[in-house]
């Protein structure tokens, strides 16, 4: 056969003849199997399957699609679990609008607190979002964060847990707002002036610790003149109980009274302004706090409220007072 190839087709090539044999080969084979009986279709289809280039590319791509499905689907759960992330039990009850951080370790250390129906003392655990956290057995749920100043009457106190209390800065913001809020910091029952109220734990930790900045000023009126002497004793430490305590800032606001003293004071210690004067020999007739970490009563009346700005609020965040 090879060599009557040549002599029929004198003027082709042999390897020409023999590629388009193959070719056509090829293509009847697999021509054949859709004009025949099932049995040879399945007979032609498994070879097929088993060709180099044509089974492998077939079966390649969805190997590739489903090991991609699945790397997706993976993704997917892990960011499912995202708000599943753990927080410490005395942010979540800052966050609730219960009290602040530093407040709520004392809550958990009396046994005020239960988690999933268990009463818990360990200031360190954590909890989930879809844990059930009780404070005297009141479900509590972080909610929207809420600032609220108020221009506190005398009368108030800031106690909002004070069962003798008659009055509290609650009362005067009843109709603000449908989350709990406390007081940042406190006013005695006789201070009138600024006091901000909110849900933020954290905020309100950082408001205040003496670390953070948060200076207060303070209008007041005694009982006498104060002298040049005092004024300076202030501003370099009086001794108190809990140690030396000193203003940053002391003047006169009317050159012309004598009896009324500005103080700029970071210390946020129980009646620190009343024992300071007192410390002194003098009696403080009336107690007015101006300013707040930047935060003034400026066209608010006495015994109203307003909502925080959020330039307001970011400045607080931010630590930058005016």
């Amino acid at each position: 056969m090879m060599e009557k190839m040549p002599a029929g087709r004198p003027g082709k090539r042999p390897v020409k003849r023999d590629t388009g044999t193959a070719a056509g080969a090829r293509k009847r084979d697999f021509r054949l199997p859709e004009g025949k009986p099932d049995g040879e279709r399945k007979r032609s289809a498994r070879p097929a399957e088993g060709n180099a280039e044509g089974g492998r590319k077939r079966s390649a791509r969805p190997a590739t699609v489903k090991s991609a499905g699945i790397r997706k689907r993976s993704v997917k759960t892990v960011a499912s679990k995202a708000p599943e992330e753990t927080v410490r039990l005395n942010k979540y009850i800052a966050n609730s609008g219960v009290c602040a951080r530093r407040e709520a370790d004392e809550l958990i250390k009396q046994g005020y607190i239960s988690i999933n129906g268990k009463k818990v003392t360990d200031m360190g655990i954590k909890v989930k979002p879809s844990d059930r956290v009780e404070y005297r057995g009141k479900l509590l749920t972080p909610g929207k964060k809420v600032y609220i100043l108020i221009n506190k009457p005398k009368g108030y106190v800031t106690t909002v847990k004070d069962p003798h209390a008659e009055s509290t800065v609650l009362d005067l913001v009843k109709d603000a707002t449908k989350e709990r809020i406390y007081p940042v910091g406190r006013l005695d029952k006789a201070t009138t002036g600024v006091l901000l109220l909110t849900n933020d734990g954290d905020l309100a930790g950082k408001l205040t610790h003496p670390s953070f900045g948060a200076a207060k000023v303070y209008h007041v009126f005694l009982d006498k003149e104060v002298t040049r002497n005092d004024m300076e004793m202030i501003v370099t430490g009086v001794t108190l109980e809990e140690g030396i305590v000193s203003a940053d800032a002391v003047s006169y606001p009317d050159a012309e009274d004598r009896t009324q003293i500005g103080v700029e004071i970071h210390s946020g210690q129980n009646r620190v302004v009343r024992r300071i004067f007192e410390k002194l020999g003098y009696r403080v007739r009336k107690l007015d706090r101006v300013s707040f970490a930047g935060l003034t009563k400026k066209n608010l009346q006495r015994g109203h409220w307003r909502e925080l700005t959020p330039k307001e609020v970011s400045m607080l965040k931010r630590g930058i007072f005016k």
